[in-house]
C-alpha cells in the first residue's frame, strides 16, 4: 500500500478531535494518525493507552461527546466494586473501556507489540484510517515537580495537575524507535499535521523519538501547526499552566516558537481572537493562516482539518 500523504501527530482530546475531521476529508490511503503513548502506564495490572485510545474511540464514533474520552454511555459497576473492596479509583476506568484494556494486556503479554495489538483493535471497531502508536518500545513521561518526580497520569489525574511543573523526562526515549509505519510514512509523507496537543507532554515525546525530526526538517515535507493555546489558555489539559510555570508567556506565539526554533515547524494555524500575534508569528519565517481553531462540531473539525491541509498545500507550493 502507498504510503500516507499526510502523517497527523496527536495527543488525546484536542488532537483527536482535528484526526477526527483529517478522517472525513482524506482518505484512508492518504492519512496517518500517530498518538502520543508517552502517557501509557501500568494500573491494576493493566496496560493503558490513554491518548491512543481517545483517538481510537474519536474515529470509532463512540468517544463521550460531553469530555471528549472514554465512552459515550459507559457504567461504573467495576470501579464501584473496587472502591468496596479498598482498592484504588482514582484512575477512572469504565465498564466497556476495560475491555479495550484487558485485551490490549492479554495480546501484549503473548508476545504482540503495541502496534499491531492497536491495528486489530481499531478493525474490530470498524475504524478505516490508520491509527498507529509512535512506538512499540516502552516510554514514560516524567513529570518533575514541586512535590516530586510524578508519573504523567500521577500529576494529570491522580494530582489533577496541581504540582507547579519544573521539567519533562522521558524515560526510554534515547532507545527508542517509530512504529514502522510511522518510519515508512515519514520517508515518503507529503505533509505533517501538529494537532493542537499540548506541545510538551503530547508532541514533543513523538518528535524525540529517533529520526523523527531529522524527517520533518527537510525542505519538501511541509509542517503545519494547529495552536493548542487560543486566548492564554488552552482549550484542554495543562499546557497553558505548564508555560506559565516555565516563565513562558501562555500564547500561541510561544508554542510556535517552540516548534520553529527546532527547525520543525513551517506553517501555523491562529485563532482569530490571537490574529494581533500573527505578525510575530511570521516573523520567525512561519506561513500563517487566521482561523475559528475551536471546534465545537464535526462541521468545525472538517472546516479546520481543510484548513490546515491548505495551509500546508500553499507551503508545499511555495517551497
Amino acid at each position: 500500500m502507498a504510503s500516507p500523504k499526510t502523517i497527523a501527530l496527536s495527543g488525546g482530546v484536542g488532537g483527536a478531535k482535528l484526526a477526527l475531521g483529517l478522517s472525513k476529508v482524506l482518505d484512508p490511503a492518504e492519512l496517518l494518525i500517530v498518538a502520543n503513548t508517552g502517557d501509557d502506564f501500568e494500573h491494576l495490572g493493566l496496560h493503558i493507552s490513554p491518548d491512543l485510545d481517545t483517538v481510537m474511540y474519536t474515529l470509532a464514533g463512540l468517544s463521550n461527546s460531553e469530555v471528549g474520552w472514554g465512552l459515550e454511555g459507559e457504567t461504573w459497576a467495576f470501579l464501584e466494586a473496587l472502591e468496596r473492596l479498598g482498592s484504588e479509583t482514582w484512575f477512572r476506568l469504565g465498564d466497556r473501556d476495560l475491555a479495550t484494556h484487558v485485551e490490549r494486556t492479554r495480546r501484549l503479554a503473548a508476545g504482540d507489540g503495541l502496534g499491531t495489538v492497536t491495528r486489530e483493535l481499531c478493525s474490530n471497531l470498524g475504524i478505516r484510517h490508520p491509527i498507529v502508536p509512535m512506538t512499540d518500545d516502552r516510554v514514560r513521561t516524567i513529570v518533575h515537580t514541586d512535590q516530586g518526580a510524578l508519573d504523567f497520569q500521577h500529576y494529570f489525574v491522580r494530582d489533577q495537575c496541581r504540582p507547579s511543573v519544573t521539567a519533562f523526562e522521558f524515560a526510554g526515549i534515547d532507545s527508542a524507535s517509530p512504529t514502522s509505519a510511522f518510519r515508512a510514512a515519514l520517508e515518503e509523507s507529503a505533509r505533517v499535521v501538529l494537532c493542537p496537543s499540548n506541545p510538551f507532554v503530547s508532541v514533543d515525546p513523538i518528535l524525540g523519538l529517533e529520526g523523527v525530526e531529522e524527517a520533518l526538517r527537510r525542505d519538501a515535507v511541509p509542517v503545519v501547526a494547529v495552536s493548542p493555546i487560543v486566548g492564554g489558555e488552552a482549550l484542554k489539559g495543562p499546557a497553558a499552566k505548564m508555560m506559565r510555570e516555565f516563565d513562558l508567556p501562555s500564547t500561541a506565539l510561544e508554542v510556535a516558537r517552540h516548534y520553529k526554533e527546532r527547525g520543525l515547524l513551517d506553517g501555523f494555524v491562529l485563532d482569530t481572537i490571537d490574529e494581533n500575534q500573527a505578525p510575530e508569528v511570521e516573523a520567525l519565517g512561519l506561513q500563517v493562516i487566521v482561523t475559528n481553531t475551536v471546534m465545537h462540531d464535526l462541521d468545525d473539525r472538517i472546516r479546520l482539518a481543510k484548513v490546515s491541509l491548505a495551509l500546508a498545500e500553499e507551503i508545499s507550493v511555495s517551497q
